[in-house]
């Protein structure tokens, strides 16, 4: 079947607001767009044109790890909050510390990260990250034990705002990765949707 440029935006456009989640252009395709002849150029085009169109609202059309999703403007957060009755979990020093360990010289095991922090963590921290799905365990190292080696997800990324870890801020760039960090005390856990797709 054959879909026009206008219906084509109409139809990507609802599929993002609807499924909530990133999605990329491989998973649009395979999916929505799956019955009619439109090639990955054209619904990337399509794409384009509409992040153009938002750029200037209160929601805007991003690119994360896990694809493109609508999310609100950062500036708005705090003006946002009182729409939301249920907290954001508030996540300690050591946690956000052991995810920064982890982010910037995985695969590492909690050994290393304790020796970095020069710290004993707990496992409610790793559990913790686990359960949100920013880490994974990707191996085990081989030495004595085994321990298992852990590193970001997708999911970690795309909560970020991030495409790939070369996009996070340099470790002597304080200030962003406050700026980073505080995001994930600030944003409700039911408006930052991720996902576990692959990027295209």
């Amino acid at each position: 079947m054959q879909i026009n440029p206008t219906q084509l935006k109409q139809l990507i456009e609802a599929s993002l607001f609807v499924l909530a989640k990133p999605m990329t252009i491989k998973a649009l395709r395979e999916t929505v767009l799956a019955d009619f002849n439109v090639s990955r150029v054209k619904i990337k085009a399509a794409v384009d044109e509409l992040q153009q169109e938002y750029q200037e609202r209160g929601v805007q059309l991003v690119q994360v790890a896990g694809g493109y999703r609508f999310q609100t403007q950062e500036i708005l957060s705090p003006f946002l909050q009182p729409l939301w009755q249920e907290k954001a979990p508030k996540y300690s020093r050591a946690t956000m510390e052991t995810l920064a360990v982890i982010a910037y010289r995985q695969p590492v095991t909690r050994g290393d990260i304790e020796q970095i922090r020069g710290v004993a963590i707990s496992s409610h921290i790793i559990k913790s990250l686990a359960d949100r799905h920013w880490i994974k365990v990707v191996g085990h190292k081989e030495v004595p034990g085994r321990p298992a080696l852990y590193a970001t997800t997708i999911d970690f990324l795309s909560y970020f705002g991030l495409k790939k870890l070369a996009d996070l801020p340099e470790l002597n760039d304080i200030e962003s990765l406050q700026a980073m960090f505080e995001k994930a005390q600030q944003a409700p856990q039911n408006v930052e949707q991720t996902s576990q797709e692959q990027v295209s």
